[in-house]
């Protein structure tokens, strides 16, 4: 079996369901990990989800997925408009990369329109709610195969 695909989440993403609704949906984290889980398995892919509030832990997390992962899943929250940090991880990281944000990051407020992220990542999903980590995963089955 191949390395498992490792989705971090960034902050505030523990709050889904309940936080902003109108904005995020009312799915939750658990519920987007299951959906993930199921949509990973049918490419025969496992998947480690991981979830942080702080900017340091995603840091680990990232160069985790240097040697654990065969790709990487990634919704930094607010930490893809503003970390350097993580992008500097995500530079480091040969895996193929995925950046997801639950809404139109680009209908939204204008410092939201930048995102470090999408520099390194081989695609952005944006504004699909929680289908967009499902077309995450098979983007990277597709370039794993």
């Amino acid at each position: 079996m191949s390395k498992p695909l490792h989705i971090i989440n960034g902050p505030n993403l523990n709050l889904l369901g309940t936080r902003e609704p109108e904005v995020y949906g009312t799915t939750t984290l658990a519920d987007i990990e299951a959906m993930c889980d199921t949509r990973a398995k049918t490419h025969g892919l496992e998947t480690v989800c991981l979830q942080s509030n702080d900017e340091g832990e995603m840091v680990n997390f990232i160069q985790a997925a240097r040697t654990d992962a065969s790709g990487l899943i990634i919704n930094a929250g607010a930490y893809s408009h503003t970390s350097v940090a993580i992008l500097d991880a995500l530079q480091a990281v040969e895996v193929p990369i995925i950046e997801v944000h639950l809404s139109n990051i680009f209908a939204r407020e204008e410092f939201r329109h930048h995102s470090y992220v999408s520099g390194v990542a081989a695609g952005v999903i944006c504004g699909l709610g929680a289908q967009g980590y499902e077309m995450a995963i098979d983007a990277l089955a597709a370039r794993l195969a």
